[in-house]
């Protein structure tokens, strides 16, 4: 085993993983971060960056150089069922600074944040470098091993290595499955930019899509019944196709884009999390301790919020040269809360939304009464904005910043 290189090692470049190292750092801990790619240019990741992640970083003071990078505005969520749209959320009351949502490419927020973290003697990146098991000793996490061969220790070990995170497995932390009744296939079409964002979704018995608008692209989320991947794909690309169309009139005369399954990735929609996020020398976070489902794209601003509670609670004591295993637990506390709620506020709406809608035979739909509600009661759009804007016990940075 090799000599101990680093108080923090956090496996998993994505959200949580990289706003985790550049707190860590900030405070003055030694940190490193391993990615297993060469860089952050992924399609198809979640690039909604919600009013509670945008708050966080005008407490950094780097609000304006994230906004720099190229992304969109949404002030305001609707959907159309039926002949009508439906306003389901509106941003522009949140008590806050920035009130939208950013549409930044993941690989945007993730770069800048890893240009940030670089600022700081105390923080490493180290790209296409693998985590592949924990090393123990004795009970305890000592490290990781790596595809490389390399056995790295840690005084702390950190999973953000998402939803199929190796080291939650390695260190069998429990997990709870609650269920999803669907995947997704997401796919893009090629579309020319408009003056305002587009992203809206489309529900109707027996089809559901949302489009998220990319400004030359759509992303488009196509969700069917889990377990019929076969069947739809069995049914070919032009069949597909056709359903598209039919299920998002908007893009319609898009579609001939696609030509081939090549062109279109299947997301498995998972919904579980962890009852215990912790063992000593070892702490999950983000999707490795909770999988999202992707309703209401809350997935990335839960990562960071975790990531933030977990450098307010461990950050100091360990710039301190203290032992962060006794309150690894508090950091599932505190985050434990809010990520039940938003998993139930999900779990709901696959049972009461999703389920029925993609189970139904297609015709004309009826809408459900919650978005006949947000359309009678005005009032309950700013709520709706402030739970899926600002979550559930949004975090602020309270870890300390030992300077660059």
């Amino acid at each position: 085993m090799s000599d101990v290189r680093t108080s923090v090692l956090i496996v998993g470049g994505g959200p949580a993983g990289m706003v985790a190292g550049l707190l860590f750092a900030r405070a003055g801990v030694k940190t490193t971060v391993l990615e297993k790619h060469g860089d952050f240019l992924r399609d198809f990741r979640g690039d909604t960056v919600h009013p509670s992640t945008l708050m966080l970083f005008d407490e950094l003071g780097l609000l304006d150089g994230l906004l720099a990078r190229p992304h969109d505005e949404v002030s305001k969520l609707s959907v159309p069922f039926g002949n009508r749209r439906y306003t389901v959320a509106d941003f522009r009351h949140l008590p806050t600074r920035a009130r939208f949502i950013a549409m930044m490419p993941q690989w945007e927020f993730l770069d800048f944040v890893a240009n940030e973290a670089r600022r700081y003697p105390a923080f490493t990146l180290r790209l296409e470098c693998e985590a592949t098991g924990a090393l123990f000793d004795g009970e305890r996490i000592a490290g990781v091993k790596t595809a490389g061969g390399e056995e790295l220790q840690a005084q702390l070990v950190i999973a953000a290595d998402g939803r199929r995170s190796i080291l939650r497995d390695t260190a069998a932390l429990p997990l709870e499955d609650l269920g999803a009744p669907m995947d997704v296939f997401w796919f893009r079409l090629a579309k020319e930019r408009t003056a305002e964002n587009g992203t809206t979704g489309f529900f109707a018995p027996g089809r559901v899509i949302a489009l998220i608008d990319r400004g030359e692209y759509w992303q488009c989320a196509y969700l069917f019944p889990k377990g019929s991947v076969d069947q739809v794909m069995a049914a070919g690309v032009t069949a597909f196709r056709a359903e598209v169309a039919r299920a998002a009139p908007l893009i319609a005369a898009l579609v001939d884009q696609l030509t081939d399954w090549d062109q279109v990735k299947l997301l498995t929609v998972a919904l579980d999390r962890l009852t215990r996020w912790h063992r000593p020398g070892l702490l999950a976070i983000g999707d490795a301790a909770h999988a999202m489902s992707p309703i209401g794209g809350v997935g990335v601003n839960l990562a960071v919020q975790d990531a933030v509670a977990a450098a307010n609670i461990l950050a100091a004591t360990m710039a301190a040269d203290g032992d962060p295993d006794p309150l690894l637990a508090r950091v599932q506390q505190r985050r434990m809360f809010a990520t039940r709620i938003v998993q139930g506020a999900q779990k709901l709406a696959h049972d009461r939304i999703i389920k029925p809608l993609l189970a139904a035979a297609p015709g004309e739909p009826a809408a459900p009464l919650p978005l006949k509600l947000l359309q009678a009661v005005p009032i309950l759009q700013r709520i709706a904005a402030r739970l899926i804007g600002m979550g559930v016990r949004p975090e602020h940075i309270r870890s300390p910043d030992a300077g660059r």
